[in-house]
């Protein structure tokens, strides 16, 4: 019986970032059903320099790197019987069309404003495909407004979240997990917990994380007078894990307009509620047992962490539990997307 050649392409950089976790759990998925082959394309874009780490994680991988618009990207396209794209780059969608090729979108970016050029030309671009895929409502509704189209529909995404349980008892204090970029809102969460009137010996605060902020953000703690304030940088992912899992509560306080919020997801997976602002698609992600601000409001952020120190055991303990049930039912399984590709392509799975 014929294999369904799928081609997972992604815009990539050479880092392993949120998306290339994204491509990898969806080809690791459909690679598990015996009627599919895959291959992984990752195009490269402006400043792509391949990380030696990025390139053993993807030793055993099915892997391509093309550059836009050329003839690899179209061989790679012509070997596949359906293309499901991240983002919607015009040279793919045109290719694949050119190509006969079905094509599904995963959108991971919202939209911006004002209108320009290039942005019409994304628009549409993600009009040709088969079907559109976004990551939230925030993003779904900056690219189709107040008139979805047929075949679009939100697909929260994920890559393999991590697992375990920490008893609501053993856990303590707060946790920021983030490249220290701006806008992440890691300044002013420093600001809040210094205004915060809680015990910090008891309620600990744990910055995850390093980036162009850190010499601005240490001198902010210097003068704030927060000695206590972990700074353990980059961590892997088992350690990050383990920071989270322990964590009272998860603060994520970006004013970016935020696509959704892979960390808010990640904290609930493992039963820990979040800290967060009112920004983009970050209140779908956070969840409703989430407790929430607006972007850039230190007092707010301040009264909320005052709040979540003072909440009795057993409210915060059903918190936890139900953040981390709600989060099941809002998650779609990765076998969706195998499911998907058939119905588009119209076959039946292996037996």
């Amino acid at each position: 019986m014929k294999q369904n050649k799928l081609l997972l392409v992604s815009p990539c950089q050479g880092t392993y970032g949120g998306i290339e976790a994204f491509v990898l759990a969806v080809a690791d998925a459909v690679q598990r059903e015996s009627d599919f082959e895959v291959k992984i394309c990752f195009k490269k874009v402006a400043g792509f320099s391949l990380r030696p780490e990025f390139r053993d994680m993807l030793s055993n991988q099915p892997v391509v790197f093309v550059d836009r618009a050329g003839k690899d990207l179209a061989d790679a396209i012509r070997w596949a019987d359906i293309v499901h794209l991240q983002n919607a780059s015009p040279d793919v969608v045109f290719l694949s069309k050119l190509l006969h090729r079905p094509l599904v979108l995963t959108i991971h970016n919202y939209m911006p404003r004002p209108w320009t050029l290039h942005r019409f030309l994304w628009r549409m671009a993600a009009r040709l495909a088969v079907a559109r895929w976004y990551n939230s409502n925030f993003v779904w509704k900056t690219w189709e407004g107040s008139h979805p189209r047929k075949n679009s529909r939100k697909v929260p995404t994920t890559s393999k979240l991590p697992e375990g349980w920490t008893p609501p008892g053993d856990r303590r204090g707060f946790v920021f997990v983030a490249r220290w970029i701006a806008n992440k809102g890691l300044e002013t969460l420093v600001d809040a917990y210094a205004r915060a009137d809680l015990d910090r010996d008891r309620w600990p605060l744990v910055l995850i994380g390093d980036g162009p902020l850190r010499p601005a953000i240490e001198s902010q703690l210097r003068s704030l007078g927060l000695t206590n304030v972990e700074l353990p940088g980059f961590v892997d992912d088992d350690t990050k894990a383990k920071y989270m899992r322990n964590a009272r509560w998860i603060v994520v306080p970006p004013h970016t307009n935020e696509d959704l919020g892979l960390t808010a997801l990640e904290a609930r997976n493992l039963g820990v509620p979040c800290i967060i602002t009112r920004d983009g698609g970050l209140p779908e992600a956070g969840g409703a047992q989430a407790l929430i601000c607006d972007p850039g409001d230190v007092t707010g952020l301040s009264r909320l962490l005052e709040k979540a120190s003072r909440m009795p055991a057993d409210e915060y303990a059903a918190r936890a539990e139900a953040t981390k049930r709600e989060l099941a039912n809002e998650m779609v399984l990765l076998s969706f997307y195998a499911e998907s590709y058939r119905r588009i392509l119209k076959v039946e799975p292996l037996g």
